[in-house]
């Protein structure tokens, strides 16, 4: 059973920096895209970053690119999201999830991830 647990999310003012982790178990995940997406009030859920276990090859949503980075440590089995000039935009629940099989053509459609997280908050104050 692939277990998902998000940590680190909080309040933090414009410009402040926060790092999520994801401490993953159940599995063996050295094949799996891990992801992280959000979700604010009123929006769709939201691809921000992405990486593959086994080599660390990144992928960033542009709304990120240069102040998000996605990074894992295979010793703690855990996928970081160091977050970094923070904006109010980027107030949301941020999720944690994994995906087994996946593409590089499908990597930033949350619908293809296949375990999740709980989420935890981020608010980005002005």
């Amino acid at each position: 059973q692939v277990q998902l647990v998000e940590s680190g999310g909080g309040l933090v003012h414009a410009g402040g920096s926060l790092r999520l982790s994801c401490a993953a178990s159940g599995r063996t995940f050295g094949s799996y895209a891990m992801g992280w997406f959000r979700h604010a009030p009123g929006k769709e859920r939201e691809f921000v970053a992405a990486i593959i276990w086994s080599g660390g090859t990144t992928y960033y949503a542009d709304s990120v690119k240069g102040r998000f980075t996605i990074s894992r440590d295979n010793a703690k089995n855990t996928v970081e999201l160091q977050m970094n000039s923070l904006k109010p935009e980027d107030t949301a629940v941020y999720y944690c999830a994994a995906d087994p099989s996946w593409e590089y053509s499908t990597i930033r459609y949350p619908e293809e991830y296949d375990y999740w997280g709980q989420g935890t908050q981020v608010i980005v104050s002005s």
